[in-house]
């Protein structure tokens, strides 16, 4: 395998802001209709990560949600599963147990979500718990107070060292982009994660506000496609936060194929963090099927 030149991290491409934010408006104005529509709508709710990470959350709570997460609405024949079910590293076993044999994923965020503010020994244990406890998929935190000190070797070495932890998890690297406030900061931080090793690029934790947006999503598809131009290897792409509306992630499709293409349109390699995200689709696509829009009371809110 050819090995990877680490670049300049400092060096990182400025982004034309106005260029970005006019391109993702643009996306907003296509209008997609009747079975191109479904299918798309169908994508969308294979590519959900359902989650709970809530100081509430017991057993009860991460069983109905894994039993959602397979059966989305029964009334509605050949529906896809959504990609995976994420939650604590406590709540692991129970949602591996729960999720079966269903293809389902269970994912869990580790190195002290959503702050990331603890030792690295502390999230690599984390994150070895978690895999030991059947995680098939890790979402890490960078450390963002090092990011805005300039320490991004620091920031690098800890993803690479988590990356090591995760065995054969993959590792979701959440970049908070809503607390690294610029276009070029979201580029280095893209690059910094995904030359540390990281499958999948994601957004935010869903814990702070603004969360994913189309402008930010575009900044690190463009790095994923500039990655994939230099090295060759595929990584994966995650918005997370402030997703909920069918239409939205539509917009979002449209935007993955025309960066990345069809080669990306699965969910190996694309993911909506966005749990409330399901039910406006499955609601949209008893519309398209009957004509009409059921209550919200006819599809379970976990």
């Amino acid at each position: 395998m050819t090995k990877i030149q680490i670049p300049d991290f400092s060096l990182t491409p400025h982004i034309d802001q106005v260029g970005v934010e006019e391109r993702a408006s643009r996306v907003t104005k296509r209008s997609i209709k009747n079975e191109t529509k479904i299918n798309g709508l169908k994508l969308a709710l294979n590519m959900i990560d359902l989650t709970t990470l809530e100081g509430k959350d017991t057993d009860g709570k991460v069983k109905q949600m894994c039993y959602k997460a397979q059966h989305l609405h029964d009334v509605y024949p050949g529906l896809p599963t959504v990609a995976a079910v994420c939650v604590y590293p406590s709540m692991v076993a129970v949602a591996k147990k729960a999720v079966g044999n269903s293809g389902v994923k269970v994912a869990a965020v580790a190195t002290a979500f959503p702050s990331g503010q603890a030792p690295r020994d502390v999230k690599i244990r984390d994150t070895k718990f978690a895999v030991e406890q059947g995680a098939d998929e890790i979402d890490m935190v960078i450390s963002r107070g090092k990011f805005h000190q300039g320490e991004y070797n620091f920031v690098f070495d800890e993803i690479a060292a988590v990356k090591e932890a995760c065995g054969q998890a993959r590792l979701k690297v959440i970049l908070e982009t809503g607390e690294l406030v610029t276009y070029d900061n979201v580029r280095r931080a893209s690059d910094i994660a995904m030359y540390a090793g990281a499958d999948f690029i994601k957004t935010s934790t869903g814990k702070i506000s603004p969360a994913a947006t189309l402008p930010v999503t575009l900044v690190m598809l463009e790095a994923i496609r500039d990655f994939y131009y230099k090295t060759g290897k595929k990584i994966a792409m995650k918005p997370a936060g402030g997703i909920s509306k069918a239409k939205l992630a539509l917009h979002y499709l449209v935007l993955l194929q025309e960066v990345l293409g069809e080669d990306w349109m699965n969910n190996e390699w694309f993911r909506f963090g966005a749990s409330s995200l399901a039910n406006d689709i499955l609601m949209q696509l008893m519309k398209q099927r009957t004509g009409v829009y059921q209550s919200a009371d006819y599809f379970s809110i976990d």
